[in-house]
């Protein structure tokens, strides 16, 4: 049918029916009323028919979850957003091992001592811990507490057990899986380290085969290509600017 007989319908019973709907509810002036062929009206004129407040407030602060297996470059990733000054609160892990040369306390690790570690866990004050060779490491939930209440995005890199610790605790964490290019790659990367004996490579592999099968777990997937850094950042920060959006917000408590 032609579009003039639409448009003569809507002239002849849809508006009559839209007017007769805001005498019901008490909108008498026209002029707040949008039809289709209104929408230069501003938007401040339609009905307040849903409260639109909760949408426009500002949107949660998050916290995110970096993780992934050995050598996918989880470091790597952090250390360039905080080159580009991205404007997140980074965790800082806490360990009783002493500092090593040019470690500063507070910015590389808090530096604690073993009593005061235990008594964290005592407490259920760490997000996740562990024992390496000996010393304890972990993330603290007060520095992550503040940064939330700042209203800052918060920032967390952990292996792939410890981001099933978090999301335990934190149900609305953000948890992304860094991957390599591909299986080569990830495998180079790891050689290149040179740090291993064959025994402990071995071993290291049976670990990745176990972490990769928990990728199910994870919210988002970020492939970490060799000589593709800023762009791993930036398809990281753009989950974080689509989760600003969501119409349910994520709530994180501690």
């Amino acid at each position: 049918m032609p579009l003039a007989f639409f448009q003569g319908l809507w002239a002849v019973v849809g508006q009559p029916l839209v007017l007769a709907r805001a005498r019901a509810i008490g909108v008498e002036n026209r002029s707040m009323l949008v039809s289709v062929s209104d929408q230069e009206q501003p938007f401040n004129n339609v009905p307040d028919l849903v409260d639109l407040g909760p949408y426009l407030q500002r949107p949660n602060p998050l916290l995110i979850v970096i993780s992934g297996p050995s050598g996918v470059g989880k470091d790597a990733v952090v250390k360039r957003m905080k080159e580009l000054d991205y404007p997140f609160y980074f965790v800082v892990t806490a360990n009783t091992r002493p500092p090593r040369q040019g470690e500063v306390h507070g910015a590389d690790y808090f530096f604690v001592s073993k009593a005061q570690f235990l008594a964290w866990i005592e407490q259920g004050e760490l997000l996740e811990h562990a024992v390496v060779y000996g010393e304890y490491k972990g993330i603290p939930k007060e520095q992550v507490r503040r940064a939330l209440a700042s209203g800052q995005d918060v920032i967390m890199r952990v292996d792939v057990q410890g981001a099933a610790t978090v999301r335990a605790l934190v149900p609305d964490a953000i948890l992304i899986f860094l991957l390599a290019g591909s299986e080569e790659e990830l495998l180079r990367r790891l050689r290149g380290r040179g740090t291993e004996s064959a025994e402990a490579f071995e071993r290291r592999m049976s670990a990745l085969r176990e972490e990769m099968a928990r990728i199910p777990e994870f919210d988002y997937v970020v492939v970490n290509r060799d000589g593709q850094l800023d762009q791993t950042v930036e398809k990281i920060a753009a989950i974080i600017a689509a989760e600003k959006c969501r119409a349910r917000q994520r709530v994180v408590r501690l």
